[in-house]
């Protein structure tokens, strides 16, 4: 075939990129065959350049996206009458590479070519897939995998010893299928698959079918092996817990991993008792094998070379026992990390954190660890894989990895990190948990937006849960997937407040900022002022603050990271005004409370203050009840006539909005306020007789 042939022409509606990008979706939906932001696939077509000219072009996935997710704008096009000549130079290094493929790049807006850019282009196929498919990467990563796959494939395959993707790989992989006219497919060692085809159609069923072949021998080898215990990773050594045991102990001990990891960079966390995982962690070799490395070089940015065993046995050591062995081999993983990051750094590394992404617990599962919760996820992925790979290796014969050295190449290789970069900065919050009450509301709401605008990861508490979701579900929309959870939570009942805590936990490890700020008012003289009343507004304003301030104390304590209480009081707090005596003194109450925990709490880090508003009527539940009409009775005004009422009465002559408020939470929040606590903000538009003295 020459190359006119190998080309397919590209329709004029762009028919030939949509399917690749359907083809790149189908093949990254399945993370048994593609690892999350790993592989590439590629399409060769004829199209028209920007001044009218037939020419050849690759396609292929930039770097940085996630074949699972792929849309057009994830690909790169680059001439191929400019790319072909590197074939014939002798090397070329990776600075060399990047920036010679960048001035072959139809659109200088697309993004920066893949790392194995070259092994696409220097194939002659029309249509070319990279994966790491588990059951590919068990025959890579087996000892003997050579001669297993030649077993398995025979003359259909070239096998590539393992080299780091780039110019030299590209390269070697052309000669050999060149040099081998049967060739089908490409086994990379302790790497991947690569596979081909005329039409994308056929390139796609081709790499499945290659990945069932091997999925097939391995069966094939666990049905013969002769292990009593039905198992590769051998007997099971511990039983797991129950799941119950298992979420008691979790929710107890994530707060301690955040703060274990997060005395020097704060972190996310993910748990895992899926039944792979428990199977592994309870096994007789787990422990061994989940120190060999890294399964896949793709995995080390996310997971690291090893992750963190927790030398724990459930039944015979407790709970306590448990924390104590996670601090210690938390401990012990970052001087281990630091000491690797000595041997190996070249001259310009930066270390990344030294805490693990990845830790194991006999009888209990796996932890994961991430800047976010996406990131903490991918990790938990990731390990997910490296278990399978495992499973498949073991029952092959055996598990080998990469060499310390060369897994610190690629984890701090410059082309890797480059991925990395691609993403938006981190906000000033980001890496932080917080919890909302009252957050469906105008003030919770406007709060939730600005806090998760600054990166932080949010449990919107509500007893409205529609429209708490609601409100989730527009920041998630916004800044990604599980930004932001709403539950169901009434403050006023031990149960509910502890129940939201579990979940926040459960949920991403723990909270770093509480926002008090459920709400309810009445208006009414002293003497109609009933007992009924005045106990409800105590029971939300007063006891409901306590409850939601006394459980995230605990577990801020917990964490032993510091954390940030935020009171939403009134200028009611320190104004005496008519017709509100149980909502003012439930008010007073607030802020007094806020400067008592803070008094308890600066020895933990715990910093808590106050913001007190006036009259913020737009969006407010509350305003938009009784309490419009009683406030205006009192004033002897229309209700509607209350925006301009407040305006006027305010110094600066202008009224509050939800938003003005949410500004005061964020300040506070964040290290700007860093050495403010016990302290009361009045955002109110500067009312007189409410000036503090």
């Amino acid at each position: 075939m020459n190359s006119d042939e190998r080309i397919q022409t590209m329709q004029t509606d762009g028919g030939g990129l949509n399917e690749l990008v359907r083809r790149s979706r189908l093949l990254g939906a399945d993370r048994s065959v593609c690892n999350f932001g790993g592989g590439n696939t590629s399409s060769k077509v004829r199209q028209t350049d920007f001044r009218g000219r037939i020419t050849d072009v690759l396609w292929v996935k930039g770097s940085g996206s996630d074949l699972a997710v792929a849309t057009a704008r994830s690909f790169t096009a680059l001439r191929l009458d400019d790319v072909l000549p590197l074939f014939e130079r002798e090397q070329l290094s990776d600075e060399e590479m990047v920036a010679y493929l960048e001035k072959c790049m139809l659109d200088p807006h697309h993004p920066r070519a893949s790392i194995e850019t070259l092994l696409h282009a220097f194939l002659p196929f029309a249509h070319v897939d990279h994966t790491h498919p588990d059951a590919i990467i068990s025959l890579c990563c087996a000892p003997g995998g050579r001669e297993l796959a030649t077993q398995l494939f025979g003359d259909r395959m070239v096998w590539v010893p393992y080299i780091r993707p780039g110019f030299a790989l590209s390269k070697m992989i052309a000669q050999g299928v060149a040099s081998h006219p049967h060739a089908e497919l490409v086994l990379m060692e302790k790497h991947g698959l690569v596979t081909w085809g005329d039409t994308s159609e056929s390139c796609q069923k081709q790499t499945l079918a290659v990945i069932q072949e091997a999925h097939a021998y391995i069966a094939q080898r666990a049905s013969a092996a002769s292990d009593p215990t039905g198992s590769p990773f051998g007997r099971a050594r511990v039983a797991p817990l129950s799941a119950s045991d298992r979420r008691a102990l979790v929710i107890d001990l994530l707060p301690v991993v955040r703060g274990a990891i997060g005395q020097t960079k704060r972190m996310l966390t993910l748990y895992d008792d899926s039944d792979a995982v428990l199977e592994f962690v309870c096994s007789d070799k787990g422990a061994a094998l989940s120190q060999v490395g890294a399964a896949c070089p793709d995995h080390l940015v996310h997971t690291k070379r090893v992750p963190l065993w927790v030398d724990w046995t459930p039944g015979e050591q407790s709970a306590e026992d448990l924390v104590a062995a996670v601090r210690t081999g938390i401990c012990a993983y970052q001087d281990s990390y630091r000491d690797y990051f000595q041997r190996h750094h070249d001259e310009g590394d930066v270390i990344s954190d030294a805490g693990p992404r990845v830790i194991l617990i006999p009888g209990v599962g796996m932890i994961n660890t991430g800047k976010s919760w996406v990131h903490a996820d991918i990790s938990r992925q990731l390990y997910q894989r490296a278990i399978a790979v495992m499973r498949g290796a073991v029952t092959l014969g055996g598990f080998v990895s990469l060499s310390e050295q060369e897994s610190y190449k690629v984890e701090y290789w410059p082309l890797e990190l480059y991925k990395l970069s691609l993403a938006p900065p981190e906000g000033e919050l980001a890496r932080q948990v917080g919890l909302v009450t009252g957050g469906a509301g105008g003030i919770g709401s406007a709060t939730c937006r600005k806090l998760a605008a600054a990166g932080m990861h949010l449990v919107i508490a509500d007893l409205n849960l529609d429209g708490a979701s609601s409100v989730a579900a527009e920041i998630n929309a916004l800044y990604g997937p599980m930004r932001a959870i709403a539950v169901d939570m009434d403050v006023t009942q031990v149960e509910r407040v502890e129940a939201a805590f579990e979940l926040a936990t459960a949920t991403f490890g723990g909270v770093d900022l509480i926002v008090n700020n459920a709400g309810l008012a009445t208006s009414n003289p002293l003497d109609e002022t009933t007992v009924a009343e005045w106990n409800l507004t105590m029971n939300v304003l007063a006891t409901g603050y306590f409850l939601v301030a006394k459980t995230a104390f605990g577990l801020m304590k917990r964490q032993g990271t510091g954390g940030t209480m935020v009171f939403i009081g009134s200028k009611n707090s320190v104004y005496a005004g008519k017709n509100v005596a149980a909502y003012s003194t439930a008010k007073a109450a607030e802020t007094h409370l806020a400067r008592c925990i803070a008094a308890e709490g600066g020895e933990y880090g715990i910093r808590v203050n106050s913001i007190l508003p006036d009259a913020v009527l737009q969006g407010s539940q509350i305003w938009n009840s009784t309490w419009r009409q009683e406030r205006a009775a009192t004033y002897g005004i229309a209700p509607d006539e209350l925006d301009d009422y407040y305006r006027k009465r305010t110094v600066l002559q202008v009224n509050v909005l939800p938003d003005d408020i949410a500004e005061g939470v964020l300040f506070f929040a964040s290290a700007r306020s860093a050495k403010t606590t016990g302290c009361m903000l009045t955002v109110d538009g500067g009312v007189a007789t409410a000036f503090t003295r």
